[in-house]
């Protein structure tokens, strides 16, 4: 028989309803042990627990996060709140017995992701932190690539996610805009994690760091006539080095949400002597190859509809951002059920803390205009 996973969600805005859709679109898994069920949802708004009365195997709608937590028919909660509620709400889960998938950044801020991931080691739960862009065939077909050694030595990383919505001056500030609820590192816990999760994963961990940190709209509508002070970083250029076979390698990684013109870009290349790879959301079907030669050549594989876990869709299709989402869960609850296999995994705890310790150092850089090296064992 499959194993069961019971989810509850905390926090029902925009990612708690994508997790919704997910867990209803599961039985596409192809021959997975796995199958999953929504069975509680807890947040403050009516209107969001409105939203989830139509999912029928919802019991138990709720505003008291605890009330989830003792509920006995909770295995995993997935937690989708601003940073600020991160550490009380992860430790709550913890000390309730249940595992989690927690949203990104794992912590506002350095202190809290430590004291979070310590907590994690000591209860013994199953934890992972979210990040679904690596699920994507170009992603995962790029990763492929490099470890393949047809690139050769390698001489530049750079990953990035950008978009643009902040480029409207009149957008209305939210709780990701102030570093009271966001955080002081900004940009960088909102987009960190999608950037750094595949170079962490590769093993390429930032020796030292040189950060260009920018905020450009210091103010916003506060929705109520007035105006609201934003205090978070908008934009973030992170200027590492990582070793690699005892070389050290030039990485940059660029979070953005005044990149002009971009709607939602993930995007990861890699260059090396003997060739390249290189992707991006912004041409999600396209995977470009660099082959060096007589002549040297830049070309596009169309790519199809390859994710790590077989589902019925046909080949030939397109995949989208729900997708890697059903993805990512499904990474999630494989590896809980111990069938990952060599497949690609959700970002780990200790992945969360290392982004933490670069977003740190980064702040640093930045206030003192110089090079901040990191520990590395």
């Amino acid at each position: 028989m499959k194993q069961k996973m019971r989810l509850g969600i905390i926090g029902g805005g925009l990612m708690g309803r994508e997790a919704a859709s997910a867990f209803g679109r599961w039985f596409v898994l192809e021959n997975f042990p796995v199958q999953a069920e929504l069975v509680a949802v807890c947040d403050l708004q009516d209107k969001l627990l409105e939203w989830f009365k139509q999912v029928p195997t919802v019991k138990l709608l709720t505003k008291d996060h605890q009330e989830l937590l003792r509920s006995p028919d909770v295995d995993v909660v997935y937690v989708a709140v601003p940073h600020n509620l991160h550490e009380k709400l992860y430790l709550d889960v913890l000390n309730s017995g249940k595992d989690l998938l927690a949203e990104k950044p794992f912590g506002i801020d350095l202190n809290a992701s430590k004291t979070i991931h310590e907590a994690v080691r000591k209860s013994g739960r199953f934890v992972r932190c979210s990040s679904e862009f690596p699920f994507l065939p170009g992603a995962q077909r790029a990763m492929q690539y490099v470890h393949s050694g047809k690139i050769g030595r390698i001489m530049e990383i750079r990953s990035g996610f950008w978009h643009a919505s902040d480029m409207d001056p009149n957008k209305a500030v939210n709780w990701k805009r102030q570093n009271k609820t966001n955080g002081e590192i900004g940009v960088m816990g909102d987009l960190g994690m999608h950037v750094v999760h595949v170079p962490f994963r590769m093993g390429w961990k930032p020796l030292r760091v040189y950060a260009q940190l920018q905020k450009v709209y210091t103010q916003r509508p506060d929705g109520k006539g007035g105006m609201a002070p934003c205090d978070t970083w908008d934009n973030a250029m992170l200027h590492t080095e990582v070793l690699i076979n005892n070389e050290e390698v030039p990485m940059r990684l660029e979070m953005k949400r005044l990149a002009p013109g971009e709607m939602n870009t993930w995007f990861i290349e890699v260059l090396g002597t003997e060739g390249g790879v290189r992707f991006s959301t912004k041409d999600p079907k396209t995977l470009w190859i660099f082959e060096r030669g007589k002549e040297q050549i830049w070309q596009k594989i169309d790519l199809g509809y390859q994710m790590p876990f077989q589902t019925i869709t046909g080949g030939i299709f397109e995949v989208g951002f729900p997708d890697c989402f059903l993805q990512m869960w499904a990474a999630y609850a494989a590896e809980r059920a111990g069938e990952l296999g060599t497949r690609f995994g959700c970002a780990t705890p200790e992945e969360a803390v290392l982004s933490h310790e670069l977003f740190a150092a980064a702040l640093e850089s930045h206030t003192q205009k110089k090079v901040v090296s990191l520990a590395r064992a």
